[in-house]
This record gives structure tokens, C-alpha cells and sequence, in this order.
């Protein structure tokens, strides 16, 4: 009697554990699939976020007249190196270059837009501490712009101690300070000298900036450049030998990042240009220089041309799909060149 009782107590056993066992599995695929769906709603949620971080601001006009009275001389300048940075700061998702968490941390485009602007924004604050604010070399510098321009070049992607976007801060407190001063009646407080020689002094930075990043997005598809680091002196010599044939390539991960700096770069120099055309006027006029320096502001409108790939594409010089990098480099090179020619013409007596 007591083998079947024996049997009929393992076969319960055997059947209730089936049972508990698939239970137990029907809760552990029931946590995978809940589980599993939420990381999709979330990479959806991330996704869209992504895509609305990731548009590039707009170009806005430049201030020329206040209560349709014209600004004083270099209120436009000012103004609008001011706009640009809060451009950076406020836009949609904010300042993204020195984010530690999702999604921005993911997003890389931005950022070097961001780094582009920023380094043109430090190139004309530079000027206007050295150059457009003090009458001679012997003047003294400007209260308000020798804070800023310190505090600009402050790491980009400085995040905690100090953090980037409450150092720029300050410095747009400092731009304000100074511009507030150019239209106070003090006229001892203040100024803004809108000559040929600081115009000139900044478009040398300009070139120099266009002539880098151009040479960069050209370097998409690689190409051997002669070397002519010391053309036209018999006596330059330069720290170590390098040789004559040079092979210029841009990493394959970097394309998209020099591409978007490009941007950033073309986007903020063309408000300072037009911001240059209204309080550089009279300079401008006395050289019949306004022309060459519209042709400068359209090579960098058609830089920014809206993008119509979701990637960016780096096809062969000649090849069957486009080259986006080779396309913006065309435009800033001829930018590049209208610069060049401007500042010639500066030059001139």
C-alpha cells in the first residue's frame, strides 16, 4: 500500500513544480517583454529629443537702428556677438558641448557647430579688446572687454569647476556693461573705433580661420599637398624637416565633426560680417569695399544651406555619391578668397 501512495505523492510533486515552473517563467518573459518595451518607448523618446536638439540655429538680423534711429558706431558689433552667444546658450536643449548624460552625450554634430561659433566669437572679442576699443598701443584696454575675453576661453566642455555656459554668462554681463557704455553721453567712457586698420587686423584672423577649416574639409578624401611652409624667403627654416610631398587626410571619424565646425563657423561669421557692414560704413564707402564684402556674406549664406541627407556623405571628388565636405570647402575657400582680396584693398591707401 505504501509504494503506490509513494508514487501517487511524486507524481503531485512532479505536477505542481511543472506548474510553479511555468509560472515562474510566464513572470520572467512577462518582466523581459515590459521590460523590453520601455527601453523602445525610451530610445523613441531619445530619439525625437535628438532630432530637435540637433537643429542649428537660425540666422537672425542684425540691430542697425534702435527706435529707427541708426546705433552708434559699434553697438552693432557688439550686439550681435552678444546674440550669437546667447544663440549658443538658449537654444533648443541648451548648451549641449559639455553634457555628461543621454542624449546629448550621444550627439556630437552640435557640439562642433557649437565649437565652431564659439571660436569665431573668441577670434572678434579678441580684436575688440586689442584693436576696436583703444584709440593707439599705448591706450588702456577696456574694463568690460578684458573680462570677457578671458572668460570666453574658458574650455568648452568644462562642466563642473568652472562650468562653460556660466562663464560665457558672464562674459555677455560684460559685453552688455560695454555696450551700454558706447551709448552713454559720457564720451570718455567707452568707444568703439571703426578704422581700416582694426577691420583689417581682424579679416587677417578670418583668413587664417577660413584657410584652416577649408583646408580640413578639402583633406576628406586625401591628397598629397607640396609643401610650402617656407616659400618665398631663402633663409626661413622651420623647427624639424618635413618632406617635400606631403599626404593630408581627415580621419574617417572626424569628417562629420569638421564638417559641423565648418557650420558653426560659417553661421557666426556671417552676422559679424554684416554686423562689420554697418559699423565699418564710412571705411567701407571711402574704399568701394562694400561690394567684395556682400560677396563674403553670400559664399557664407550658401555655406548654410539646409542639409539634404540625414548623414553627411563623403563620396570621391568625382565619384557617384556627393561630398558634403568638398561642397562647404568650395564655399569657404572662396570666402576665403573674397577675405583675402578685401583686406588688400584695406591696404591701400
Amino acid at each position: 500500500m505504501a509504494e503506490p501512495i509513494a508514487w501517487l505523492a511524486e507524481k503531485y510533486t512532479n505536477i505542481t513544480s511543472f506548474f510553479t515552473r511555468s509560472e515562474a517563467e510566464s513572470k520572467a518573459k512577462g518582466w523581459f517583454k515590459g521590460g523590453t518595451a520601455i527601453l523602445l518607448i525610451l530610445l523613441v523618446i531619445m530619439t525625437i529629443i535628438m532630432m530637435w536638439w540637433s537643429r542649428e540655429p537660425d540666422i537672425f538680423w542684425v540691430t542697425s537702428e534702435i527706435d529707427n534711429n541708426p546705433v552708434v558706431t559699434g553697438y552693432s558689433t557688439v550686439d550681435t556677438v552678444i546674440k550669437v552667444t546667447e544663440k549658443l546658450l538658449d537654444k533648443p536643449g541648451g548648451y549641449l558641448s559639455n553634457d555628461k548624460m543621454p542624449p546629448s552625450v550621444f550627439m556630437d554634430n552640435i557640439p562642433n557647430f557649437e565649437y565652431g561659433a564659439l571660436i569665431t566669437v573668441r577670434d572678434l572679442v579678441k580684436i575688440m579688446r586689442n584693436d576696436y576699443s583703444r584709440s593707439q598701443s599705448q591706450s588702456t584696454e577696456d574694463k568690460d572687454l578684458s573680462d570677457a575675453e578671458p572668460a570666453f576661453n574658458i574650455s568648452n566642455t568644462s562642466w563642473m569647476i568652472p562650468r562653460a555656459e556660466g562663464e560665457y554668462r558672464d562674459a555677455i554681463k560684460s559685453l552688455k556693461s560695454y555696450r551700454e557704455r558706447l551709448i552713454d553721453d559720457n564720451a570718455q567712457d567707452g568707444q568703439f573705433y571703426a578704422r581700416a586698420d582694426n577691420l583689417r587686423e581682424w579679416l587677417i584672423v578670418v583668413e587664417k580661420r577660413l584657410g584652416s577649416i577649408s583646408q580640413r574639409l578639402s583633406a576628406s578624401v586625401g591628397q598629397e599637398r607640396v609643401n610650402t611652409d617656407l616659400v618665398g624667403d631663402r633663409n626661413a627654416a622651420n623647427s624639424t624637416d618635413r618632406p617635400d610631398i606631403l599626404i593630408v587626410k581627415t580621419d574617417w571619424l572626424k569628417i562629420d565633426d569638421v564638417f559641423y565646425e565648418g557650420r558653426g563657423t560659417a553661421w557666426a561669421l556671417l552676422h559679424f560680417l554684416r554686423a562689420a557692414e554697418f559699423d565699418f560704413a564710412q571705411v567701407l564707402e571711402d574704399k568701394n569695399a562694400t561690394p567684395g564684402l556682400r560677396q563674403i556674406i553670400n559664399e557664407l549664406e550658401s555655406s548654410l544651406e539646409p542639409l539634404g541627407s540625414p548623414i553627411v556623405l563623403n563620396g570621391g571628388g568625382y565619384g557617384f555619391t556627393a561630398n558634403h565636405s568638398l561642397v562647404m570647402a568650395s564655399y569657404l575657400s572662396r570666402a576665403n578668397s573674397a577675405v583675402i582680396n578685401l583686406r588688400e584693398l584695406l591696404d591701400q591707401g
